[in-house]
């Protein structure tokens, strides 16, 4: 397997997704253009595995150990899976650390092994297992090592997953039999598991939804100066990311915090307003 065809098959996986934020960096220079497809394909695929639905927990990771692996073999340049090909040629070139990498697939550990979360600092540190690593991955293949972008690139993704969770409280539960809520919290509230089995969120339950979306987009916010500190060429992206992530704190809102009844979703019209506002903003200002 070539790093060509590890460059299509990850353009296969990306324009097979539907996500709530962009991946194509499609002003940035060509090679970036690639190596972000590459990330993305390995995150996507890492995911795939500790979720898939079809095996048990057991199974879910023995893949995951397989997955592991194979991604230090494709380093040290054997294996002929294309995703791992194309990531590990992204990991040479770019003198990227593999820890990021295994954290993800540590944290698709963890999904096997915890649907509950005792408090917010549990859920934070997850995110370290789940969210960071993919903002210090891309800021890797930009060049950027410095503590200021990685803490504002760290805050970004943890945004981003929290607004994730609270979009997603039904269809974790009923999908994955998970619950992203801490358990402090909901006893503050008087909520339990089977308030988001209802057909609407009680008042307690969108007071709690609430707060913790206060809590991503006070996140999301923290790390916005980002997209001034990247190069040019991708601040239209790290713009994109924020926006996303805002978009849906915002419509979260605008349904009263009940996302029992219905899951906000940009869609492609919602993401194309998302870019259209981050385009004004580089042109009124010179940065997103």
């Amino acid at each position: 397997m070539t790093t060509g065809g590890a460059d299509a098959r990850a353009g296969q996986i990306v324009r097979a997704h539907d996500e709530n934020f962009p991946v194509a960096f499609l002003l940035a220079p060509r090679d970036v253009r690639a190596d972000m497809r590459a990330l993305y394909a390995y995150c996507r695929v890492t995911d795939d595995i500790g979720d898939s639905g079809v095996t048990t927990a057991d199974a879910r990771l023995q893949a995951l150990d397989a997955w592991e692996h194979g991604l230090f073999a494709a380093v040290d340049g054997h294996g002929d899976d294309p995703v791992l090909i194309g990531v590990a040629d992204v990991i040479r070139r770019r003198g990227l650390a593999i820890d990021p990498f295994t954290r993800l697939i540590e944290a698709n550990r963890m999904d096997q092994r915890v649907s509950r979360w005792v408090s917010h600092d549990d859920l934070l540190e997850y995110c370290t297992f789940s969210a960071t690593p993919v903002g210090r991955m891309v800021l890797g293949v930009l060049g950027i090592a410095d503590q200021r972008r990685l803490a504002l690139s760290d805050a970004t993704c943890t945004g981003l997953q929290l607004a994730n969770f609270w979009q997603d409280l039904r269809r974790d539960l009923d999908e994955r039999d998970r619950v992203y809520l801490p358990r402090n919290d909901m006893a503050i509230f008087g909520v339990v598991v089977d308030d988001l089995r209802a057909g609407s969120a009680s008042p307690a339950l969108c007071e709690l939804v609430r707060m913790e979306v206060g809590r991503a987009r006070a996140l999301l916010v923290q790390g916005t100066p980002l997209r001034a500190l990247v190069p040019r060429r991708v601040r239209l992206d790290i713009g994109m990311f924020t926006a996303g992530g805002l978009w849906v704190c915002d419509h979260i809102a605008a349904q009263g915090y009940d996302t029992v009844t219905g899951r906000p979703a940009p869609g492609a019209r919602g993401r194309a307003g998302m870019a259209s506002g981050v385009i004004w903003r580089l042109m009124r200002g010179g940065r997103a």
